[in-house]
């Protein structure tokens, strides 16, 4: 059983689906997620139901409640041979310890940011899970000074990138833009307080840009599991304007990319390793910012700064979110040879620390080995 709440966790929770399936024929997966991992093969018991942040959680309290009783139940009925739970620790570890009450082993794959805030739950991770699989090499020794078994396998966004090529011009034509102008992409994040926040701004910077390019291409790539519906009007407007817009293709939109702009989260990593020059925003509500900077304790947002040590791309966040300083940092990476060239020797950085491993391989070899199953 494979439960995950977020759209890069359940990227995650596909590729390991599609991993197991191969090592394993004829094995049954059930679990919560979304389209992706439905079509690797895992029988839904529910859809994800995630939220951040306090103010958010609010209104999607009722569906996450549901989606919890659904998991237990699931649990209790099929008694799966392990459960693998992917980050979403509030869901996940009370998922836990309703598997340690039916005698069921737990895998831990993507460690909640616990090096970040909360850091107390390492002792409550401990006392429920068996096995840890990190995706970040620094979290290993956290674990492992814990006292639990914990191993760093890589990052899965560099498994799914071993097959997009790193050819521009050649990856613009595939999505159907000439090849020879320059593309921007804009990614207004997967939660749905993210697009409603972002999706607004990001279509200012579009006009802000053509000001003075007017030769450029935008492209945004929507999440797999997003409600386009919801956001009708903006997304006809944008198409009006010459944007493209397209469902679940982030990844080869990214490596066709110039430029990006990014919501905080797994894309910004997934721009590192493709070689894109990258920004990163984001906005909170102002209450859940506010608590936000008491108990996280993190200098940078995003992995490729925080795997850095230092501010390799740029960072925005909630008031300078505004289209005329994005604008700015889209054109200085596109007119900056040397801004852009450090960027990308900090990725070539980056690359070596995942290079050699493959997360979903290896992650599906402990649940053969630890669910005791017979390839």
């Amino acid at each position: 059983m494979i439960v995950t709440g977020e759209t890069s966790g359940e990227l995650y929770g596909a590729l390991l689906a599609a991993s197991l399936r191969e090592k394993v024929p004829g094995i049954r997966i059930i679990g919560i997620g979304g389209e992706r991992m439905k079509a690797a093969g895992v029988e839904l018991i529910s859809g994800i139901s995630s939220a951040f942040g306090l103010t958010e959680a609010f209104s999607s309290f009722n569906a996450i409640r549901k989606t919890y009783a659904r998991a237990k139940d699931a649990i209790r009925i099929y008694l799966p041979a392990l459960l693998v739970l992917i980050d979403y620790p509030d869901f996940n570890l009370r998922l836990a310890a309703e598997a340690k009450r039916h005698g069921i082993r737990v895998l831990y794959y993507v460690s909640p940011q616990v090096w970040a805030w909360r850091k107390k739950r390492v002792k409550k991770i401990v006392r429920l899970v068996d096995k840890m699989a990190v995706i970040l090499p620094f979290e290993e020794e956290i674990y492992k000074g814990a006292g639990l078994d914990c191993e760093f396998v890589g990052h899965p966004v560099f498994d799914e990138i071993q097959n997009i090529s790193e050819d521009k011009r050649e990856m613009k034509r595939v999505l159907g833009m000439r090849a020879d102008i320059p593309l921007i992409s804009l990614l207004p994040g997967s939660r749905p307080h993210e697009i409603d926040r972002l999706l607004p701004v990001l279509s200012d910077v579009i006009r802000e840009i053509r000001h003075e390019f007017k030769e450029m291409q935008f492209c945004i790539p929507f999440a797999p599991n997003t409600d386009l519906n919801m956001y009708g009007q903006v997304i006809e407007r944008m198409k009006r304007e010459g944007v493209l817009i397209n469902k679940g293709e982030s990844l080869r939109v990214l490596a066709a990319s110039d430029v990006a702009v990014i919501a905080s989260g797994t894309a910004s990593l997934q721009a590192a390793l493709l070689g894109t020059p990258a920004l990163v925003i984001y906005k909170l509500f102002p209450l859940t910012y506010w608590l936000g900077k008491f108990i996280v304790h993190v200098r940078h947002i995003s992995l490729v700064n925080i795997l850095s040590g230092r501010e390799v791309i740029r960072e925005m966040l909630q008031s300078d979110v505004t289209a005329r300083n994005i604008a700015g940092e889209i054109k200085k990476m596109l007119s900056d040879g040397h801004y852009r060239e450090q960027m990308l020797l900090a990725y070539n950085r980056i690359r070596q620390i995942f290079s050699g491993k493959n997360a979903s391989e290896r992650v599906a070899e402990m649940v053969i080995q630890i669910a005791g199953l017979k390839k």
